[in-house]
């Protein structure tokens, strides 16, 4: 594991109860499950030995189903939960030796937080949620109003700064919620299911609206989802957890085409892999190629594709073809995807 992310964990442990400390030892030495910890020694294991490092500009999706971990692991990262065994850093930093005026500057700082329950204060009007962390700063109310305008803007909510919550549609107040999380610039983003309780065609809009501001602000994202749809597309990498345990990480496409075991094969059964599995991961080398179907008459004749372009892309130029594509870097043909490793593609084989 990299050790060298903006968040770090070391083989964290969460186990809920008065014999925890007993518990863990246990499950280390006897490797117990979940419904033995809890017979035994009447504790819950949260989360077992998990270590990620997730790097500056990532999103980082964690997801699992309800009960796998994955809320309790992020609460550890500014210490809303103390671990049972482990550490977290942030920037190098270690969290858990941190005194309490050093955890709220952290806190304040470094660390935004956008949770399902936007939990907006219900007297103030938008652009008072919005600044309320710079308010606790002291900065000056002039400041303060103008700095909120420019993210309420950011996240399209312009004309609505006087409005309450109340007056809001739960997408509003969602982007009021991921607003503030902004407004103070913090260095890390921490998203805990923000966007599963909103309609659909809601829930996408505001995906692509993160997606662009996370692009253009560069903020390092834990993000939590129970929705593989969800972590594939928003994540950078995704780890999947089961049992306070994370059982695969990895980009969407190797989560896909790769999954570690048969909880992460069942996971992703159902997903559509045209626009997860690229060229370079279907292709075969044009030696291997002409070794079992003859050589190339013309490769100016095939259509022609980038190792990045993914396998709808790749169908599209595969259409009434009868010639494979060849993958091309720097005017040099790398490999050829025929019809049959397309079709592998499709299927999660390769």
């Amino acid at each position: 594991m990299n050790s060298d992310g903006v968040v770090v964990t070391r083989n964290v442990w969460k186990i809920f109860g008065n014999r925890a400390e007993e518990a863990m030892e246990a499950v280390r030495r006897e490797n117990l499950s979940k419904a033995e910890v809890l017979e035994r020694y009447q504790a819950v294991v949260g989360v077992k030995d998990v270590s990620i490092s997730v790097g500056e500009g990532e999103v980082f999706c964690i997801m699992g189903l309800s009960g796998s971990g994955k809320s309790t692991l992020v609460r550890h990262i500014n210490r809303l939960i103390e671990p049972t065994g482990g550490e977290i850093l942030i920037n190098g930093v270690d969290v858990g030796g941190l005194n309490a005026e050093e955890l709220r500057v952290m806190r304040a700082d470094k660390i935004g937080m956008v949770f399902q329950n936007m939990a907006l204060l219900p007297h103030r009007t938008v652009r008072d949620n919005v600044a309320f962390a710079l308010e606790l700063r002291n900065v000056d109310a002039f400041t303060r109003a103008q700095h909120a305008e420019r993210v309420i803007e950011l996240v399209h909510l312009e004309g609505y700064g006087d409005r309450l919550p109340s007056e809001l549609s739960g997408g509003m107040q969602q982007r009021v919620g991921l607003a503030r999380a902004m407004a103070a610039d913090p260095d890390i983003l921490l998203m805990d299911e923000p966007f599963s309780a909103l309609d659909p065609l809601i829930r996408r809009g505001l995906q692509d609206e993160f997606l662009e501001l996370s692009k253009t602000m560069k903020k390092t994202t834990l993000f939590i989802t129970h929705d593989l749809d969800e972590a594939i597309r928003m994540g950078t990498r995704i780890a999947i957890m089961k049992d306070g345990e994370i059982v695969q990480t990895g980009t969407p496409e190797e989560i896909v085409t790769q999954p570690a075991d048969d909880y992460v094969s069942d996971f992703v059964a159902g997903i559509s892999k045209l626009k997860l599995v690229f060229a370079h991961t279907v292709m075969r080398p044009i030696a291997e190629h002409e070794a079992k179907y003859g050589a190339l008459k013309d490769i100016t004749a095939c259509p022609q594709a980038g190792p990045d372009d993914d396998l709808d892309t790749l169908v599209g130029l595969s259409v009434g073809q009868e010639q494979p594509v060849v993958i091309m870097a720097d005017g040099k043909p790398l490999g050829v995807v025929t019809k049959d490793a397309l079709l592998h593609g499709i299927q999660g084989e390769t």
